[in-house]
């Protein structure tokens, strides 16, 4: 049992910098793997990024490699997705995600979810 609330989206321009945090309530947060997914408009969703259970493991996806930056801080029970050099086809709702298990790129297998937070890049 988790739940996930997503912060920190917002309209940016091009090139711009958001940071987006995900705050977990439970007991075990280390205990589970974190991944941050994303869905626009008539689109399906989409995996971003993923980090293991102590942080010392992260993937992502090849459209965002070397421009987010996901990390979590267990005693904070919090996840963050550092977005820099953002593109109009970054926008999306951002989703994150909490799993047993490491590393999973398929939003099925993630059973917990939080709510989206709307990002919205112009130009």
């Amino acid at each position: 049992q988790v739940q996930l609330v997503e912060s920190g989206g917002g309209l940016v321009q091009a090139g711009g910098s958001l940071r987006l945090t995900c705050a977990a309530s439970t007991r075990t947060f280390s205990s589970y793997a974190m991944g941050w997914f994303r869905q626009a408009p008539g689109e399906e969703r989409e995996y971003v990024a993923a980090i293991s259970w102590g942080g010392g493991s992260t993937n992502y996806a090849d459209s965002v490699k070397g421009r987010f930056t996901i990390s979590r801080d267990n005693a904070k029970n919090t996840v963050y997705l550092q977005m820099n050099s953002l593109k109009p086809e970054d926008t999306a709702v951002y989703y994150c995600a909490a799993s047993r298990t490491y590393s999973e790129i398929d939003y099925r297998r993630y059973p917990y979810w939080g709510q989206g937070t709307q990002v919205t890049v112009s130009s």
